[in-house]
């Protein structure tokens, strides 16, 4: 069965603007993945990124085009200057982490929920109440909040760490177990051809 790592950030737009479409493709090509939520701002800072605030005014505007171009073509409500971004992902990327070990609900569906909770519905996915609507709705028991925080630190920490050593630089960033890397949700198209031997 192939295997994709994906590491992503809760509180990138364009992880948002993927959808559910990497569950998609993995499901076509009976592919497992891996959920790995990591700390966006320490890769940028690690691996020689920029924060978006901090960048040109040029390579702002271009961001904000590219973000009204890509939800117009996905056709997702977006929000693209929300109340709450940035805010603390880490409790929300601790959930999705314990709900992985866990297992019983939909994982996809979990991760897509809090971005969408973001980036659609003007919620604070720092606040337990939002995570454990987002937790319940995919399935998993709204318990996992405060059940898994101690792992849930530790593994997101290591998944940077994996992250660098994999050689990913930015959110969202799918790696398959045959180390062909792909950034952004405009690359899923190549990841699903990829997986059917075309590219």
């Amino acid at each position: 069965m192939p295997q994709i790592n994906y590491y992503f950030s809760v509180l990138s737009p364009f992880t948002y603007l993927s959808g559910l479409r990497l569950e998609e493709i993995a499901a076509k090509h009976g592919a497992d993945i891996q959920y790995k939520p990591l700390d966006i701002m320490a890769l940028f800072a690690r691996t020689g990124g920029t924060p978006p605030k901090d960048r040109h005014p040029n390579r702002i505007d271009y961001r904000m085009q590219e973000l009204v171009r890509a939800a117009t073509k996905t056709g997702l409500p977006m929000n693209f200057n929300p109340a709450h971004w940035p805010t603390n992902a880490a409790p929300a990327s601790y959930a999705i982490i314990a709900a992985a070990n866990a297992g019983g609900g939909d994982l996809g569906a979990l991760c897509h929920s809090v971005l969408r909770a973001v980036w659609a519905e003007e919620k604070d996915i720092a606040q337990d109440d939002v995570i454990a609507q987002c937790l319940v709705a995919a399935g998993y028991e709204a318990s996992l909040i405060n059940s898994g925080m101690l792992t849930g630190a530790e593994q997101y920490g290591r998944n940077l760490e994996e992250a660098i050593d994999a050689g990913a630089f930015g959110a969202p960033f799918y790696i398959t177990d045959g180390d062909a890397r792909f950034w952004g949700h405009d690359r899923l198209d190549d990841l699903d051809a990829h997986l059917s031997g075309d590219l």
